[in-house]
């Protein structure tokens, strides 16, 4: 999709017509995975969070007032068991840091975002929404991203351009009407925060999502991948394009090993084949927005120790200073 005007360029709704003619693109909904966590983390940045904000990754329990419990699990069961960045919780997609920052903000908010970039689709308050457990169509999540590739413009899908007689007269030539619905500042943020899903200097105790991808890539992007056991997804973008590859059955079996690598993979060759002859572009930073260099992972300002170091964004007065709390550490208080 071209971001800025939500022209569609190309659509893929299955691997062989000659054995099935249905249109998963325009047709289906699948479990979307850790690409839901995107909406979630700009709400956050609306709310108060910043790249350094920090939560405990390590194995939880949340016990709610009727009784019930929910225990999700990280990817391999790999915990930091320490606090971790905003920052770090996109690189490594963070299914603790994600929950914790849903129940945090209130299990309405992240509804409330989904519907206002556009997914149609009905979404319960529940705790695991921002691990994508609802089903959600490929169109409708392209649209969402398109509205952070485009710095908060909200814009419409659409596959017809002009419509014309034999005589060139036009008959109907689509109009554009992009609504800005986001901060753009924060869109700023979101988009260098989703940089780290493949950026080496995360390299820790855990590993950046699409770290397999780095080396095919020549260009910047935001992108985030989205794993269920029978989904896998990944969505990027930069200022010229909004891709998404989803893989899976129809009947919703179980994938096999290896199937997000190569979902990743189709990702990373369709877009760098598209963007070829293209510029590597990316935003520019807006007045307000300040970088700094910080531990990546602890998301603190760098000391002599610090081994690792990356430049994250802020708006201008929220600049981490090292002694701000852990969020698990407030809300306990």
């Amino acid at each position: 999709m071209d971001p800025k005007t939500g022209a569609i360029i190309a659509l893929i709704g299955g691997r062989n017509y000659d054995t099935s003619q249905y249109n998963r693109a325009l047709n289906s909904k699948r479990q979307v995975g850790s690409t839901m966590k995107s909406f979630l983390y700009y709400s956050a940045l609306e709310n108060g969070f910043s790249s350094s904000t920090s939560f405990t990754s390590e194995e939880t329990t949340f016990v709610f007032s009727n009784g019930e419990t929910y225990s999700p699990k990280n990817a391999g069961e790999i915990y930091g068991n320490e606090a971790i960045s905003l920052a770090a919780a996109i690189s490594y997609s963070d299914n603790i840091y994600a929950v914790k920052t849903h129940m945090f903000l209130g299990e309405e908010n992240l509804v409330n975002m989904s519907n206002r970039l556009g997914i149609t689709t009905k979404l319960d308050a529940v705790p695991s929404l921002p691990l994508g457990t609802y089903e959600i169509n490929i169109i409708e999540m392209t649209t969402a991203y398109a509205t952070f590739a485009n710095l908060g413009y909200k814009v419409e899908p659409h596959f017809i351009l002009k419509v014309e007689d034999m005589d060139g007269n036009i008959l109907y030539q689509y109009k554009e009407e992009p609504e800005l619905i986001l901060n753009q500042s924060l869109v700023y943020i979101l988009n260098d925060l989703l940089t780290t899903t493949y950026d080496s200097s995360f390299i820790d105790y855990n590993q950046p999502t699409l770290l397999s991808v780095a080396s095919k890539l020549s260009k910047k992007y935001a992108v985030k991948s989205g794993t269920t056991a029978t989904d896998s997804w990944t969505i990027g973008y930069n200022p010229n394009v909004v891709t998404s590859i989803w893989v899976g059955y129809d009947d919703s079996k179980q994938l096999e090993s290896g199937t997000s690598v190569k979902c990743k993979n189709t990702w990373a060759y369709a877009t760098e084949s598209y963007l070829r002859d293209k510029d590597n572009i990316w935003y520019d930073k807006p007045s307000n927005v300040v970088g700094v260099l910080v531990n990546p992972i602890t998301g603190k300002p760098i000391n002599e120790n610090d081994d690792k170091k990356r430049i994250l964004y802020y708006l201008k007065g929220t600049e981490p200073t090292g002694e701000e709390m852990v969020f698990d550490e407030l809300y306990e208080e």
